[in-house]
């Protein structure tokens, strides 16, 4: 009797998973899934950010020299253009007055 008693509780015993699944695991897993996704964006952020550091920082010079160089160059092409831009008007200038004499006379 003794055991029999046994072999009817081991019967009882099982390994298999659940089928079912409670109301409160079932968020559980919701919630799971929604803060993979949620951790997921944010650490593709993140390294999108990281990226845009580094191309930024690339592009700025490293020393004030450096920097200095940078603006005397950019300086200097202003100057440039707006040399060339000032030639264009005198002389365009200087046409309009040519054409104005020719019509006068």
């Amino acid at each position: 009797m003794f055991r029999n008693a046994i072999t009817r509780q081991a019967r009882l015993f099982s390994t298999s998973p659940i089928v079912r699944k409670s109301p409160v695991e079932t968020v559980k897993d919701a919630a799971k899934a929604v803060d993979r996704k949620v951790s997921d964006a944010a650490v593709k952020g993140i390294e999108t950010g990281e990226e845009a550091v580094g191309a930024v920082k690339s592009k700025l010079p490293e020393t004030a020299g450096e920097a200095k160089g940078q603006a005397h160059e950019v300086a200097g092409e202003a100057k440039g253009k707006a040399s060339e831009l000032t030639g264009e008007a005198k002389g365009k200038a200087q046409e309009l007055k040519g054409e104005a004499k020719a019509k006068a006379s």
